[in-house]
């Protein structure tokens, strides 16, 4: 049976919908303008103020360039490299971790928990954790920005809260079989969790997209910079200058601008093509992940 609902619930509902789509167009209204403003012409572009709802005079030209720069591509390679290991020994140790919080007669188990939850508000510093990494040779290596950054303390709690919700019966049934905590951990809890590591996936896969610090502080090669390292650069310090080669010193600046909205967009277009394949899990994985017992 239908509940009829209220003329005041009605009002509500109405202003809710009204002030979220607001809040949807103030949200992507500046994505919008910066695909537009890639797609257009450089010059139309320079000319415009206000609003951007289409191209002005579509065209490619500032992607086409973007792309002819080697130290996109490079960079890109880089962020692939530094995303695919880094969030595969993410995911690993995390589990580890997780699993052997998550059960129950771990001995100093709360000591523990305490000292890693301490971890997440206290640190050593930032010129410790540099001097740490000099002497460790992780400078100036990819493998600096993958190694000291393999287990997030808020993702680890999580996903030891999700490992926790797994009925101890299926534990205790594959121990009785002579299963070990490894056979356990890949065969019983990995696969019910497969929401909760879809979350983590998105998680440490969009932290390590957007990292850009620790790589600008301890990457000397230029050669070896991921892509948001080469975005800030090119935004930073206006440098375009290896991607308007052949235009004229009038037009570059025109160019200029073109170019730094499509390289915003070759940076960014990938990672958010991904949430669209984890939302069914990430919902359900949060839900999971936000519940304790």
């Amino acid at each position: 049976m239908k509940v009829k609902r209220s003329r005041g619930e009605r009002v509500f509902s109405v202003f809710n919908y009204i002030f979220l789509t607001i809040v949807i167009i103030v949200c992507f209204y500046p994505v919008w303008y910066v695909a537009m403003a890639s797609l257009s012409n450089s010059n139309l572009l320079t000319q415009h103020t206000g609003l951007l709802i289409k191209p002005l005079g579509v065209s490619v030209e500032a992607y086409k360039k973007v792309f002819k720069n080697p130290m996109i591509l490079r960079g890109y390679g880089n962020t692939m490299f530094i995303l695919i290991i880094g969030v595969t020994l993410d995911l690993i140790m995390t589990s580890l971790g997780a699993y052997f919080l998550s059960r129950k007669n771990v001995m100093f188990k709360k000591a523990i928990m305490l000292l890693i939850i301490f971890t997440m508000f206290f640190s050593g510093g930032m010129i410790p954790f540099y001097l740490n990494m000099k002497d460790l040779h992780l400078t100036n290596s990819l493998w600096g920005l993958i190694i000291p950054f393999l287990v997030n303390t808020y993702n680890l709690v999580i996903l030891r809260t999700s490992f926790e919700s797994i009925p101890e019966s299926l534990i205790e049934a594959a121990k009785i079989d002579g299963a070990g905590h490894l056979k356990i951990l890949a065969s019983i809890v990995v696969p019910l969790s497969k929401a909760m590591l879809a979350v983590m996936v998105l998680y440490y896969g969009v932290g390590i997209w957007n990292a850009w610090f620790w790589a600008s502080a301890t990457i000397r090669t230029r050669e070896m910079y991921p892509l948001q390292v080469i975005l800030r650069e090119i935004l930073m310090q206006n440098d375009v200058s290896s991607m308007t080669t052949g235009v004229g010193m009038i037009d570059s600046e025109s160019v200029g601008m073109s170019i730094k909205y499509a390289t915003i967009m070759v940076a960014t277009v990938p990672i958010l093509c991904v949430y669209p394949f984890l939302q069914k899990h990430f919902t359900q994985g949060t839900m999971v992940g936000a519940v304790k017992e």
